[in-house]
């Protein structure tokens, strides 16, 4: 096990290589100059000149993605062209509100997507089943976006329950706030979900030993629970596993939408102003949350199935 987490660990050096790589030319290369969004429009020629010197974009492409990468290596993540604080501290700063929505959002998208998924394939191809599974259909293809302002002219400015906007602080104020968002987020994820355990369920309720334990007397709360359940949970944990990861890295829009001062919120905005070392570090950072939480999805299927934790072992 110790040597496929470390191995796992290594892997993240190519990822992180390939996502810089490909953001940073893409941001270099995109239209739009960083000093001149600093500066403004009415900036002189000459202070435009220095602020280039002075950000280093007057080195060639290659040198200034060596530079990034050396200071990176040392724990560096540059400085932000904005506001001229370390990126680092921005990202840490703000990441823990992304969690607390990411958590929040597959919460609502487990206790909704496990439970339909359930019942969708013990009464399959019954009025429930083709219910849910076109509402999960709606839900994969609806943007989260829509679904997120619709909610807030619902229950925000029509019924005035919930606000529509910010982080709430202290405990209720943020339960509060949290809602709206969590819901929009994990909607979307639960249509996945559903459909991945319907899907899986009904692979397991054909096997020769749910017919045995049916056989035997067992009731079906214990057969769909420790039998069907059970066998049926390692496609559901990489769906699980999937859609957090989703959304700890793809809650920008939903972030934009409700105001929730996240990193996908802190992205969008320095995507606008071009600020190049910010949203390299963001999507440096999420890249490697993305691939620690499909390393723990793998490290989880080995306490399911006792199979996976021997073949980890012959590794």
């Amino acid at each position: 096990m110790y040597k496929y987490v470390l191995k796992r660990l290594l892997m993240l050096i190519p990822v992180i290589i390939g996502v810089t790589f490909i953001v940073f030319f893409i941001l270099n290369l995109s239209p739009g100059d960083p000093a001149a969004i600093i500066l403004g429009d009415q900036a002189s020629a000459e202070a435009l000149a220095m602020k280039r010197k002075e950000l280093g974009l007057d080195d060639p492409l290659l040198v200034r993605y060596g530079h990034y990468m050396i200071n990176m290596l040392h724990g560096d993540l540059g400085t932000s062209y904005k506001n001229n604080l370390s990126v680092w501290s921005q990202v840490m700063e703000r990441f823990p509100n992304t969690a607390v929505l990411a958590v929040a959002g597959i919460l609502v998208a487990i206790l909704i997507g496990i439970p339909t998924g359930i019942i969708s394939a013990r009464k399959q191809y019954s009025l429930m089943d083709n219910t849910a599974m076109l509402l999960s259909l709606i839900g994969v293809a609806m943007p989260n976006f829509w679904f997120g302002l619709l909610m807030v002219i619902m229950f925000a400015l029509t019924l005035g329950w919930l606000p529509s906007q910010g982080m709430g602080e202290g405990f209720i104020p943020l339960i509060k706030s949290l809602v709206l968002p969590a819901v929009t987020l994990g909607t979307g994820a639960a249509a996945m979900i559903t459909r991945m355990t319907r899907s899986s369920m009904l692979e397991v309720i054909r096997q020769d030993y749910i017919d045995t334990a049916r056989a035997k007397g067992v009731s079906d709360k214990k057969i769909t629970t420790r039998h069907m359940l059970k066998n049926a949970m390692i496609p559901i944990i990489t769906a699980v596993g999937l859609q957090f990861g989703t959304l700890l890295g793809g809650a920008m829009l939903t972030e934009t939408v409700f105001s929730w001062p996240g990193l996908g919120r802190l992205m969008v905005d320095s995507i606008k102003s071009k600020d190049i070392p910010m949203v390299l570090g963001s999507v440096i950072f999420l890249a490697i949350m993305f691939t620690v939480v499909n390393l723990a999805v793998d490290i989880i299927y080995a306490f399911v199935d006792p199979r996976i934790k021997s073949q980890y072992k012959r590794k």
